[in-house]
Formats: C-alpha cells, sequence, structure tokens
C-alpha cells in the first residue's frame, strides 16, 4: 500500500506549483500581494501531483547516480524501448516500430517544432474547444491561424460536433488537426466510434494529426484508452505523443516520447531537434515502465474517490454547480456559470477570497467561460478543505 495522504512540504523547491503561480496565473511578479500567505494557499491548479514519485523511480534514479558520470546522453539501447512498448502494448494493444521512436523534452516543446515542420506560414490548425491553451500557442508561436471546433456540452458530457468538425477540416488551408486523447479539460475518453469518425475525416482531407495522450494512464478504473494509432495503424501522418510526467509526477525531469511514422518528417525532426536527453530522466522513465504499475493502479483508485468525494460536497454545498466525474486525467472541470458573470476573473476571485489557486476557463481558449479547472491529485484532506474554501467563497458573495 502506498500512502497518498503523505502531505509533502513543496516549498523551497523551485517548484512551480508552490513559486509560479503569480507569473504564470495572474501574469504579474513577486509584488503581487494577496490576503494569505503563500504558503497558506490550497493549490490546485498546474497539472503536477501532490504525491511522491514511486519509490521504484526513485531507486532507479539514485542507482543511476552511483554511475557517477553525466555526459551527454541519449536514448540508444534497447531496454527503454521494450519497456515503453511494453507498457503500450500491454495496456493498449499498439505497438509501434522503435525507429518511430524519438525523444523530447517535453510534448509542449514537441508541439512547437512539429507545429513548424508539418505546416507553412499561409497553413492552419484545426483543434477542439475548449482546449489546452498550448495547441494554440504552438499555433501563435509559429505564425499559424488557428480554427477551433466548439465542442458540444451536454450537461457536463462532452460531445464533438461532427458537422462543424468536418466543415472546418474541409478548409484547404487546414493542414493539421491537434488532438488531445484523452481530452483536456474536460476529461473524456474518446470512444473507438468517435475516434473511427475523426479518423475518416482525417484521412478525407489527407490532414496531419498530432494526438497528444499525455493523460493516456490516468483513467477512471471503469475506462479504457484507446490509441489514435491503433484506430489508424497505416497512416503515415500520425504522431503520437505520450510520457510518464503527469502518470509518476515527473513532469519536471522533461522526457517525453514522440512516436512519428513518417520517414521525412522523423528525418527533420532528428536533423533539426537537439536531441540530447537527460541521464536521470531516462532511469526514472524507463522505471516507471517497468515496475510502476502496481503504483499506478493504487493512484488510479485513489483519485477515483476523490472525484467521488469532489461530486457529493459539490451536490451538498454548490448545488447550482455542474460537475461530471472526468473519464480520465486527475483534472476536475466544473461548470460556475450559475453563480458568476461571464466577465468574472475567477482565478482572482478565489485566490483573494478562498486562498485557492486554480485555473479559470479563460486559460482553455473558447468556449469555457464561467468554468474552473480543479486539480484534485492531492491528499484527501487538503482536496476537503480546498473545496470548503471554494464553496464558503461562493456562497459568502
Amino acid at each position: 500500500m502506498y500512502n497518498f495522504d503523505e502531505i509533502i512540504d513543496r516549498r523551497h523547491t523551485n517548484a512551480m506549483n508552490t513559486d509560479g503561480f503569480r507569473s504564470y496565473i495572474f501574469h504579474a511578479d513577486d509584488t503581487m500581494e494577496f490576503p494569505y500567505k503563500d504558503e497558506e494557499f490550497i493549490r490546485m491548479w498546474v497539472a503536477d501531483m501532490e504525491f511522491a514519485t514511486p519509490d521504484v523511480v526513485i531507486d532507479a534514479m539514485r542507482e543511476r547516480l552511483d554511475k557517477r558520470i553525466f555526459g551527454y546522453t541519449r536514448v540508444f539501447e534497447d531496454s527503454y524501448y521494450d519497456a515503453f512498448s511494453g507498457w503500450c502494448k500491454t495496456r493498449y494493444d499498439w505497438s509501434f516500430e522503435k525507429k518511430e521512436l524519438v525523444m523530447s523534452n517535453g510534448i509542449i516543446p514537441a508541439l512547437y517544432e512539429l507545429v513548424n515542420y508539418i505546416t507553412k506560414p499561409d497553413e492552419k490548425v484545426l483543434f477542439l474547444t475548449p482546449s489546452y491553451a498550448y495547441f494554440k500557442y504552438a499555433a501563435d508561436f509559429n505564425s499559424r491561424d488557428c480554427v477551433c471546433s466548439d465542442l458540444r456540452n451536454d450537461d457536463g458530457f462532452y460531445s464533438v460536433d461532427w458537422d462543424d468538425l468536418s466543415a472546418k477540416a474541409a478548409d484547404e488551408k487546414v493542414k493539421l488537426f491537434i488532438l488531445c486523447n484523452p481530452h483536456n479539460p474536460s476529461g473524456r475518453v474518446w470512444k473507438k466510434d468517435e475516434l473511427e469518425k475523426m479518423a475518416a475525416i482525417i484521412e478525407k482531407n489527407r490532414l496531419w494529426v498530432i494526438s497528444d495522450e499525455i493523460h493516456c494512464d490516468l483513467l477512471r478504473m471503469n475506462q479504457r484508452h484507446i490509441p489514435m494509432g491503433r484506430i489508424m495503424p497505416e497512416y503515415d501522418r500520425l504522431i503520437t505523443c505520450m510520457a510518464p510526467s503527469k502518470t509518476f509526477n515527473l513532469a519536471g525531469l522533461m522526457i517525453s516520447n514522440v512516436i512519428i511514422r513518417n520517414g521525412e518528417l522523423r528525418g527533420v525532426w532528428l536533423d533539426r531537434h537537439y536531441n540530447f536527453d537527460n541521464p536521470l530522466s531516462i532511469a526514472a522513465a524507463q522505471a516507471a515502465y517497468e515496475k510502476g504499475q502496481p503504483w499506478l493502479e493504487e493512484l488510479r483508485a485513489y483519485l477515483d474517490d476523490n472525484f467521488a468525494f469532489t461530486g457529493q460536497y459539490l451536490k451538498q454545498h454548490l448545488p447550482q454547480a455542474k460537475y461530471r466525474i472526468a473519464e480520465a486525467t486527475y483534472l476536475a472541470w466544473v461548470d460556475l456559470n450559475a453563480y458568476f458573470r461571464k466577465e468574472d476573473d475567477l482565478p482572482m476571485f478565489f485566490a483573494y477570497k478562498a486562498g485557492v489557486l486554480l485555473e479559470g476557463g479563460n486559460m482553455f481558449v473558447q468556449n469555457s467561460d464561467g468554468f474552473i479547472r480543479l486539480n484534485l491529485a492531492m491528499p484527501r484532506s487538503v482536496l476537503a478543505e480546498g473545496l470548503r474554501r471554494i464553496c464558503e467563497a461562493v456562497n459568502s458573495k
């Protein structure tokens, strides 16, 4: 049994979670003051966990430290590929060739590069909204126009507007579709029939597709992830992105897996990408894939209980909030439109009035006004206090 109730002090570790919220959420510097001290905040914002990384991962890093040399490093040995591909085969019945696997310091930097490699300056990038903001940022960084297809929201359950997606994919300037599978922020796990419809649209329009599957391991116990690579086994214009960072709380180690089928694009990546990897990150990721499953299964059960607890608490104390247990991720997507106006700054309100740091719908491109995203990957006692503060602040407006 692992102790997910342990409270770990993350201050003085240069953690974005504790030290970076002013710049990230509020675009302010350290002079910004609140009625709460920094250590008094309940932090429900950035998508890393308040849980210790599994011991098997830390042990592997210690073993690598004992080698005592940390020179230029890349993934050369088959053992890493065997561990990661074995993970994908066992959990998702999906496999890929070793030559297709390249490494990146993160999926975000990979997106920034790939948008540039795939599209021309006058071409467009398509994605579903609400959206993880860095899909848009990757397009903006490369001066590419974005095309957004709003998801339908049926009492908290999100689905694709197929007519809208089909029409926008047919734009001759749209060349790249960035898919979030599972979806952030709604938490949807796209089902086989939905992925097949997306695949038909992609193939009809010969789109490139980047499938960001970073949350694929973090499913509720009754859900199953299907990689887009299984749905489109022969499609040459598919890039799949996965990482151990969300799954095992390794985001700061900056290692991600990018599977590029197309040989020409893979060649461009290998020519232009600064392709070195952190030796400790390789050791950590490989150990996670080889030995981390027992820890992950206990984590998933704990997160399931946190989602259920959140639903019960909101139903009792904030009954007009619309909340549905996410099928994946550790991020709750809560509709507070019954309590706020569209123009209200929700992150600012909850920081000042509740001492809770969270992300508002304005951070998710569009189709998201009046929502908050809550990170539930924390000890139950901390979650309970965060929810108490949120509900009291809203009810005291």
